[in-house]
């Protein structure tokens, strides 16, 4: 089991060719809940720790969307972003299938391809935000720049305001 988690996803892979510096965090997970949930077992900050949502626009393209673990994605603001009349967020049992990776181990490093991303200007704040690493029981931890260096991710505000 040791040799199997020490095995490097896709999205490490394309980290390493790239030259980015980051670190690995291999957890025990038997069952995916949510973001939430796994951060709040490792104990890791909320507004550092971010998921992966992918969407579908009106023209039938796929954007992916990072933000804050605990957030909601505004709708508006992220088809906005991609130039979209309308987003709607990708039903779960097509995600493995559009991205390669499963819900939960969802990055958006090393996709079957490369879509427009767009990371929410939160994470610039930190100097380390914390993404899923690619599977399940990993997380990769790197600074938000090189994120958006390797996926060319525009940053903008995505967050559905409280209340709304």
């Amino acid at each position: 089991m040791a040799k199997e988690k020490a095995q490097k996803t896709n999205a490490m892979r394309i980290l390493d060719r790239a030259k980015v510096s980051y670190r690995v965090n291999y957890y025990e997970c038997d069952e995916f809940i949510d973001g939430v949930h796994i951060a709040n077992q490792l104990s890791q900050p909320l507004d550092s720790t971010f998921k992966t949502l992918v969407a579908t626009g009106k023209s039938g393209a796929y954007y992916v969307f990072v933000i804050p673990v605990a957030e909601t994605l505004d709708l508006k603001k992220a088809a906005k972003a991609v130039g979209e009349k309308s987003v709607e967020l990708l039903h779960v049992k097509d995600i493995r299938a559009v991205t390669g990776y499963i819900r939960g181990g969802c990055t958006p490093i090393g996709m079957k391809k490369q879509y427009p991303t767009v990371l929410h200007t939160s994470a610039m704040r930190f100097e380390e935000i914390i993404l899923s690493g690619g599977c399940l029981g990993a997380q990769i931890f790197l600074a938000p720049a090189d994120l958006v260096r390797v996926t060319h991710a525009l940053v903008t505000d995505l967050l559905m305001e409280n209340g709304a």
